[in-house]
């Protein structure tokens, strides 16, 4: 007869730890949270120290019931959650509903699901850290209180049935603020001038710039010349006319460093950047590496760490492990003297270890047969990164050539590389930034081998216009490094955050590029004035630390609610008249004159967005849409994508019926069209295109393959960029019930898979 029960929350993790402790333990799982604050009241006595009021989840109650029962049977009970805040908690709602069993519970954590981790962690079992319990109580309680209370004032001020959150305001903010920022943005004439040059006798033709006019910089800004296209042309033609001497050559030695091994933003961001993954979809698919898979003979094994961390820190014997396989597989001379330190940023909690592969030895193409598309390409990235994470810095030769030419400057620059070092395993991706500095592969250029004093004959001369670029819209992986950057959220809520603001229709996401929706801006608007410590970055920021700190047990939950209700407590009651000024901040004139009664039409903000309403109302009731059939057309929005047909690069346009899809910007003559992307591939196989929102001949939507008609998928059901958690299903689909209650289910016929959307 089993003599321990232990309980985790996910009935996957359960699998794999049940094959690891063998027939003495009962291994049973929560799935997830049991308990909760009501759903239809508030569930916080603000009277009475802000008492939550706990139930059970809807339909946890025979989950609950049977682990009491299993629990009835056995010598005592492990509560084993995943080690972090909303673990403890689980663990902590857990033992209240087990503490009627009057066994004895204890609380284990381990930072991987291997043998080793978890038969130590039941060997040095421990109590549940109340601290942690406190912090997530408040956090909770504080979101409850936020949300429940400013949600009403949004449903009268805009329309029923949207929802405020706290740190999810700030992210619409700052994705709002971006879009007003590229909005204002008025772009600048500048000019390059580049020569194509050669030494003799031997041709090796290399591109260098203009740096310098005279002695200084001159008409030269960071971007270019700061001139027109007249005097671009005169300084071409007067440098044309100049002998081309090298005046200085500087080289030396550059070394650059490995990255550090994963945390959870930056895994999010890598992925996002390398795989097209949401933050979200990674973490769902880290969170199967991490509690197991069958991976053929050792069966059921936690193939990574636990993947919600700020820390860079790695475990001394994971580092002789990873050492010992350098050495072995790339050579000395990839191996440093000593373990390479990656130092955590400043405020991290440094709980857990940095993300890295639970076995060095376990690689990528070892479970290639086990995994999935997505788990192996995840795994991938995570096993390389680490692999790397400890390998020799790359070495450079870098070359730097001055020309000189009458009065002007040229510069060349360029690098060689002697010695790959990390490089051999992995590269890390780049951010989108813009491209006013004119961003060339000049740094990677190889340069010919010139000495001072040398004539050089000049092949090409030619002056380039540009205009500024605005700021680049966030990605997924540029808005988790920048609520990083301002310590907005932690680890475990950058994919929350992400996918709430979407599913809420604040935020949509085309190109890959986030923009907020008129709903979001005409939120935000509302709530800065409502509500300006709510969607405050300072603000949040230093609310994050306060949680930092309850967890460390250094103040209490209670006292840092009662610090922070009072000012709320008025805002709300002023926030009403101050939403309604900023509403009426926002109408602006159209240009245009009321058919009806000759008054001015006016811009206004109403529950579906903005649309035109008379001046005169309430004497002259017209309105009409902003975009569709009434009103001109909306200007094309420019994207990165170029026309498969001609190479023109392609724009969002809306249509009568307001659906937007992709265009060609070379209409007329390439009339090529297709979806906007939706961030889900096309199921079917062989077919390498996406779903997109499209529209019947009698305008009811459905969505189908931008193949088309090559390819002839379609579905009525509305696909959602998250896989399934149950089966290999790449993405859900939505499903609206009967009673309007919204489900998003597995898109796979054979899995019944559903939850309701966060």
């Amino acid at each position: 007869m089993p003599k321990s029960l232990v309980v985790v929350e996910s009935p996957a993790k359960a699998k794999t730890i049940e094959k690891i402790l063998g027939k003495d333990y009962i291994v049973d799982s929560s799935v997830g949270h049991i308990r909760d604050l009501p759903k239809k009241e508030l569930g916080v006595d603000v009277e009475n120290n802000f008492k939550p009021k706990y139930v059970l989840i809807r339909g946890k109650g025979p989950v609950v019931k049977a682990i009491q029962e299993k629990a009835k049977k056995v010598d005592c009970i492990y509560l084993a959650a995943d080690p972090d805040r909303e673990g403890e908690a689980i663990c902590w709602h857990l033992a209240t509903e087990l503490k009627k069993t009057k066994k004895p519970i204890y609380r284990i954590v381990y930072n991987e699901v291997t043998q080793t981790a978890i038969l130590e962690a039941i060997q040095n079992p421990g109590t549940i850290d109340q601290a942690l319990v406190d912090a997530q109580q408040a956090r909770r309680v504080l979101d409850r209180l936020v949300g429940y209370q400013i949600s009403p004032i949004l449903w009268r001020s805009v329309k029923p049935g949207l929802s405020a959150g706290r740190v999810q305001s700030v992210a619409v903010r700052l994705i709002c603020e971006r879009e007003a920022e590229i909005e204002a943005f008025k772009p600048e004439e500048y000019w390059t001038l580049t020569a194509t040059l050669t030494p003799t006798p031997k041709e090796h033709l290399f591109p260098a710039k203009l740096h310098k006019i005279g002695t200084k910089k001159g008409e030269i800004n960071n971007y270019g010349f700061r001139i027109d296209e007249a005097r671009a042309k005169e300084l071409a033609a007067d440098a044309k006319e100049q002998t081309y001497v090298v005046e200085k050559v500087q080289k030396r030695e550059r070394r650059q460093k490995t990255a550090a091994p994963f945390i959870t933003s930056t895994l999010q961001q890598e992925a996002a950047r390398k795989l097209r993954f949401t933050a979200k979809r990674t973490m769902m698919v880290a969170q199967k590496l991490y509690e197991g898979l069958d991976i053929g003979k050792e069966g059921l094994v936690g193939l990574i760490t636990y993947m919600r961390t700020d820390s860079t820190r790695i475990a001394q014997d994971a580092i002789g492990e990873l050492r010992k396989y350098i050495d072995t597989t790339y050579g000395a001379e990839y191996l440093p003297t000593r373990a390479v330190s990656h130092p955590s940023k400043g405020g991290a909690q440094d709980a857990h270890e940095a993300i890295r592969p639970t076995l060095p030895l376990r690689t990528p193409e070892s479970l290639r047969s086990y995994l999935n598309k997505e788990q192996y390409r995840l795994y991938e990235l995570i096993w390389k990164r680490f692999i790397a994470s400890q390998m020799n810095p790359a070495i450079f030769d870098a070359t730097t050539i001055d020309i000189k030419a009458g009065r002007y400057i040229f510069r060349a620059t360029g690098s060689v590389i002697k010695f790959d070092g990390f490089r051999r395993v992995y590269m890390e991706g780049q951010d989108d930034v813009t491209t006013n500095e004119n961003n060339t592969d000049e740094g990677n250029t190889t340069l010919p081998n010139v000495k001072e004093g040398e004539t050089l004959d000049l092949r090409k001369l030619d002056p380039k216009q540009h205009y500024t670029q605005p700021p680049p819209r966030y990605n997924e992986a540029t808005l988790v490094k920048a609520l990083e950057a301002k310590e907005i959220g932690r680890p475990s809520t950058y994919a929350t955050i992400l996918s709430t603001i979407q599913d809420r229709g604040y935020v949509t996401m085309e190109q890959r590029r986030l923009l907020p929706t008129d709903v979001g801006r005409l939120v935000n608007e509302l709530l800065i004035h409502g509500f300006p410590d709510i969607v405050d970055v300072e603000f949040t920021k230093e609310m994050e630390q306060k949680l930092d700190t309850i967890a460390e047990g250094e103040v209490g939950w209670i006292d840092t609610l009662g610090e922070f209700y009072p000012s709320f407590q008025e805002a709300l009651e002023e926030a009403p008249d101050k939403m309604y000024e900023a509403r009426k901040a926002m109408e602006t004139e159209s240009g245009e004159q009321c058919e009806k009664c000759g008054g001015n039409m006016i811009v206004k903000w109403g529950r579906y967005g903005r649309f035109l309403g008379c001046s005169n109302y309430p004497e002259c009731e017209n309105i009409k849409a902003l975009n569709g059939d009434d009103t001109a057309a909306a200007e094309p929005e420019e994207t990165d994508t170029l026309c498969e047909k001609c190479g023109e690069p392609m724009v969002i346009k809306q249509s009568r019926a307001g659906a937007r899809f992709l265009a060609c910007s070379g209409y007329p003559k390439c009339k090529n069209a297709k979806p906007v992307p939706m961030g889900v591939d096309c199921p079917e196989s062989n077919c390498e295109g996406y779903l997109g929102e499209r529209r019947s001949k009698r305008g009811k939507v459905f969505y189908g393959c931008s193949n088309y008609p090559t390819c002839g998928f379609a579905s009525w059901d509305k696909p959602i960029a998250e896989s399934c958690p149950e089966c290999d299903a790449t993405y859900l689909v939505e499903k609206v019930q009967k009673t309007g209650e919204t489900l998003h289910a597995c898109a796979s016929k054979d899995c019944d898979y559903t939850k309701t959307p966060e």
